[in-house]
């Protein structure tokens, strides 16, 4: 399920909990077919059920919101409205949640890629690219856009204890994209700024 999905990190990053949740609102109703009063009990309650999965993820917990915000809205105005409606805004609803993260990684990649520079040597934490997000990720995305920019520069990426998400995500993702990347054990990254070798610290 969704909600196992989101609490053993098959899915994980914040951005893409969020999205994930979005449409797993929709998923309440997918095959409902009965009247909107008990549609609008289902989706609440899947809404409670999915807010559970992980207590510490923002993003979730800011698309549930927005998800109970257009169940809520929508009986107010159509007590006696149709669910095939509320299934269609709910829906809705969700591809806008996903559109504005991508559109958010993108903004922050090209912003970001202004201060990469020939020759840095970056340092990032954990996974915050496109594995993380609907788009092209947060802390990655400046990365991406400065190599497909023509910037060369090199990335030492933290392991990322006691998952790896550096050592397996991170690196796979900046390999597979052409960049440069070192991994390093997380108790490197302090030696490493001490000896004046990293020139930028991008994390998510």
């Amino acid at each position: 399920s969704l909600f196992e999905a989101i609490q053993s990190l098959a899915v994980r990053g914040a951005p893409a909990i969020g999205v994930a949740a979005g449409y797993g609102v929709c998923l309440s109703l997918r095959d409902f077919q009965g009247d909107l009063m008990e549609g609008v009990a289902k989706t609440l309650e899947m809404i409670v059920y999915l807010s559970e999965s992980r207590p510490t993820a923002v993003n979730l917990f800011r698309s549930l919101d927005r998800q109970r915000a257009v169940v809520m809205d929508f009986f107010a105005a159509n007590p006696q409205g149709d669910v095939n409606e509320l299934k269609k805004i709910l829906f809705e609803q969700a591809v806008k949640i996903d559109e504005e993260d991508r559109q958010m990684c993108l903004k922050i990649g090209s912003n970001g890629a202004t201060l990469i520079k020939d020759g840095m040597n970056i340092l990032t934490h954990c996974n915050a690219g496109s594995l993380a997000t609907a788009g092209m990720g947060t802390a990655l995305a400046p990365m991406y856009i400065a190599k497909v920019n023509g910037v060369e520069f090199s990335v030492y990426a933290d392991e990322t204890r006691p998952l790896l998400q550096g050592a397996r995500l991170t690196c796979w993702e900046l390999n597979r994209a052409g960049i440069d990347v070192t991994v390093i054990c997380d108790n490197m990254a302090g030696m490493l700024m001490g000896q004046g070798i990293i020139d930028m610290v991008i994390v998510g």
